[in-house]
């Protein structure tokens, strides 16, 4: 996932006292801290650093990221004429966006995924003024004026898609579309609210011929929903990878789905809880090994490694 690095002494080393958004802005920077767990533990793919509020800050919305709470909105949205404040940003607005993305294609030998925000989640930001347990404003603005809000989740469309299309245009391999907070709805919620806009940038994404995955947290009652447009789901640690398989189909692949605080607990335990996620897979094709969310900040690197040795190791075999 992309915190991989956020737990490496090198990474803080490299990020000093830069804010997050002060650090996505310098292109050299945000090479270094994407290529830093490449380099560590041999990974398969790198992921972007960056965040999903990134566009937005781009735009002038006014968002910064604080930390130990997360991104912050100077004034929420509140009504339609705030639909004025949101438009895709232009390409001048993301040139450090594609420049770093430029840097680490002549780089790496791995594939690169670029990422982007989902309109609910996006939306939920907005709306609350930052993160939120409940989300109530979000869910009231949503069942009391459908029609500002098919248009809110429609403008945050048009800024993942501008986001995506200047990775991938610059060479990302793949793309990952986070709905992180869409485990608050209902599926009846979802699919009215949700589906549409989330499915339009996966459709955008389609044409452009890249793989996409479409990760969720507590979105176990989702998946099915949650595969319409997309390459491969993200399972987090709730729902049996197994059972997510089983519900998917052969067509879909999956992503995860170890729970990131099982790499806090003594080796004999993480590589146990590992070796249950390879063998709930059972061998299927399409699956790719991950946490079933961001790795935690006091995570032992050695732990990460000996994590995606174990896992390669499994495959050799499994290839075998």
């Amino acid at each position: 996932m992309r915190q991989a690095g956020r737990s490496l002494p090198e990474y803080h080393r490299a990020r000093g006292e830069l804010s997050l958004l002060e650090a996505v802005a310098r292109p050299e920077l945000v090479a270094e801290l994407t290529l830093q767990p490449v380099r560590r533990y041999g990974v398969d793919a790198a992921v972007l650093f960056s965040d999903i509020v990134v566009p937005l800050a781009a735009i002038g919305f006014g968002v910064d990221i604080v930390a130990g709470t997360g991104p912050v909105i100077e004034r929420p949205f509140a009504g339609r004429a705030d639909l004025g404040r949101l438009r895709p940003p232009d390409s001048e607005e993301l040139a450090h966006l594609s420049a770093a993305v430029g840097l680490l294609v002549a780089e790496l030998d791995v594939p690169l995924i670029g990422f982007a925000g989902a309109p609910f989640t996006l939306a939920s930001y907005l709306i609350e003024g930052g993160p939120s347990r409940h989300h109530p404003r979000t869910k009231a603005l949503m069942l009391g004026d459908e029609a500002l809000w098919l248009d809110l989740t429609e403008r945050l469309a048009e800024i993942a898609i501008a986001s995506l299309h200047a990775q991938v245009a610059a060479g990302a391999s793949a793309v990952q579309l986070f709905d992180s907070w869409a485990g608050c709805l209902s599926p009846a919620h979802y699919r009215r609210y949700a589906a549409l806009a989330s499915r339009r940038v996966l459709a955008a994404v389609a044409e452009w011929g890249v793989p996409a995955i479409h990760f969720g947290v507590g979105t176990g009652a989702l998946l099915e929903d949650m595969a319409v447009g997309a390459d491969v789901v993200g399972i987090d640690w709730r729902v049996p990878l197994g059972e997510a398989r089983a519900r998917l189909g052969a067509e879909v692949a999956v992503q995860g789905n170890l729970d990131p605080a099982a790499c806090l607990a003594p080796w004999e335990a993480v590589s146990a809880e590992a070796r249950a996620v390879l063998a709930a897979n059972a061998g299927r094709p399409g699956h790719i090994f991950n946490l079933g969310h961001g790795v935690l900040p006091q995570t032992d690197p050695a732990v990460l490694q000996r994590l995606v040795d174990l896992t390669h190791r499994h495959g050799r075999t499994a290839d075998r």
